[in-house]
């Protein structure tokens, strides 16, 4: 046990939080100009009903003690706000996140952007950060089994399925959730897939 603990030290997950770039969002830091925009599309019961830390009503002083959480970083990770490169408007966030499993991808779209593949373009981008910028080996991610939508992205990504388990929402309390991990080697497998 000793030689894992000292394996997983040395693959600390510490990322200096880059802006990126994909192909229709800009990912950066969030800023106090995104306070009115977050908090209109966070206060919504359906966005929070699947997230473990967003409260619902959700307003102004919500997303200030957001904001100031994410520019502390306590824990290792990146939060990013999702932005749309064509008009700069915010459509969610998403991050990765020290846990007690090691890194964990998170992300979360404004209800009035569903389904025009924004989660998935920012998903790939966070998991392409996180095997580049860390000596990670294993990324982990979840969703609340009633998620179709987050399921699709989260196999879009290539992670693989590793059993359920229980979420603690702030909105839905105790909650049953699906677990994925992706490897390093199956990430490397598919970016040489994607170039050939």
């Amino acid at each position: 046990m000793v030689a894992e603990k000292e394996i997983l030290e040395d693959e600390s997950p510490v990322i200096d939080c880059p802006v990126l770039v994909t192909e229709r969002l800009v990912m950066r830091p969030p800023h106090n100009d995104d306070i009115p925009e977050l908090a209109q599309l966070a206060n919504n019961r359906r966005v929070a009903e699947m997230l473990a830390r967003m409260p619902f009503p959700y307003g102004e002083t919500e997303a200030r003690a957001f904001l100031s959480m994410t520019k502390e970083r306590r824990t290792a990770g990146c939060s990013y706000a999702l932005t749309l490169a064509e008009s700069g408007a915010f459509i969610g966030c998403a991050g990765l996140n020290g846990t007690d499993r090691g890194l964990e991808l998170g992300y979360w779209i404004g209800e009035p952007y569903w389904k025009r593949g924004y989660a998935t373009e920012a998903a790939h981008a966070l998991v392409d950060l996180a095997f580049r910028a860390t000596a990670i080996d294993l990324l982990h991610v979840s969703c609340r089994v009633i998620n179709p939508a987050s399921r699709r992205v989260i196999h879009k990504c290539g992670f693989q399925y590793a059993g359920q388990g229980m979420l603690n929402s702030i909105v839905a309390g105790q909650v049953p959730v699906e677990r994925y991990h992706l490897d390093r080697k199956t990430w490397v497998s598919l970016r040489t897939w994607a170039r050939a």
